[in-house]
């Protein structure tokens, strides 16, 4: 059996993969991992061959011959090792040569966050049909898919909560629902009361606008964001309409999912513990959330040493 041939039987039974994630590992198969080392047998695939095809994507991987980020290679070689490690457990292989050479060094991606200032500016979007789900991504922190998710059922605007309960991605065969990935994807989150007042004027905009086109009243089941013609919002069709207006009215240009990492940032700078924001955020665990935003923690380490400086002080004059 060849690398292609074991790749593709792996793909198609896509075990424990969302479509959305099935389709981008088919992607990389197709276009990084095959065309380099798609020929060569399975048995005879070497920790040499790994390393050669590190370098080879690197140099002129993509498009045009054009040189691959090393994020990509080892998006690429993640897969490989995802797929040669089945024929491990398989026994068809008796080591994971992917395992024995590291992918390329990932530099940490410096993270887009909106200064005090840019976020003020937001208020331009005001009256715009972006702004409701721009101020509840940036008061939540919730995931564009999340929002986009989201029903008015799951929203308690007297309680002031939010419930996270499902996602909507975008896939080759169309919109798709799907529940959280783990258990701390669930969640309720708190709504502060400025983006309560949002959503109530969201909502009545909304109604007058089902009424006008005979839709009725929205129930518990209906989306709080939609398209104009009430079905589900595009995730993509969102971060392009989010870039066509912060252009159209000369707001930060960032993306969309800039929202959630200034939520996050403004949770750090409160002085909020990492557990507490990691659950807010939806993470699998702190770690990942160290992960994301450690460097930020970080930036707190003189206040941690003065605050300890003053605790010995107190003891010592004790």
């Amino acid at each position: 059996m060849t690398v292609t041939q074991h790749l593709r039987a792996w793909l198609d039974l896509a075990p424990g993969l969302s479509p959305k994630t099935a389709e981008r590992y088919r992607q990389l198969a197709e276009q990084q991992i095959i065309p380099h080392l798609g020929g060569l047998a399975l048995q005879k695939l070497k920790p040499a061959h790994i390393q050669n095809w590190h370098g080879e994507l690197l140099k002129a991987g993509g498009k045009a011959a054009r040189p691959l980020s090393a994020r990509t290679v080892s998006h690429a070689h993640r897969v490989l090792h995802k797929a040669l490690q089945l024929a491990v457990d398989a026994e068809t292989l008796h080591r994971n040569v992917a395992g024995r050479i590291p992918p390329p060094k990932v530099e940490a991606e410096e993270l887009e966050i909106l200064t005090p200032e840019e976020i003020s500016d937001l208020v331009k979007l005001d009256g715009h049909a972006l702004y409701p789900i721009a101020a509840m991504s940036l008061a939540t922190g919730m995931r564009r898919g999340e929002l986009l998710a989201l029903r008015w059922g799951e929203l308690n605007l007297s309680g002031a909560t939010v419930a996270v309960k499902r996602s909507l991605e975008e896939t080759r065969a169309g919109l798709r629902f799907k529940t959280p990935k783990t258990k701390h994807g669930n969640r309720t989150i708190s709504l502060p009361p400025s983006l309560v007042s949002v959503l109530r004027a969201h909502r009545r905009d909304q109604l007058e606008l089902r009424i006008a086109l005979g839709r009725g009243r929205s129930g518990p089941t209906d989306l709080v964001f939609t398209s104009p013609e009430g079905n589900p919002m595009s995730p993509d069709n969102l971060s392009r309409d989010w870039r066509r207006v912060t252009a159209s009215r000369k707001l930060p240009r960032v993306r969309f999912h800039a929202l959630r990492h200034t939520h996050a940032s403004a949770l750090i700078a409160s002085g909020l513990d990492v557990l507490t924001i990691s659950r807010r955020l939806g993470h699998a665990s702190p770690a990942v959330t160290l992960t994301i935003y450690g460097h930020l923690f970080r930036n707190r380490d003189r206040e941690a040493a003065d605050a300890i400086e003053v605790a010995l002080r107190t003891t010592v004059e004790h």
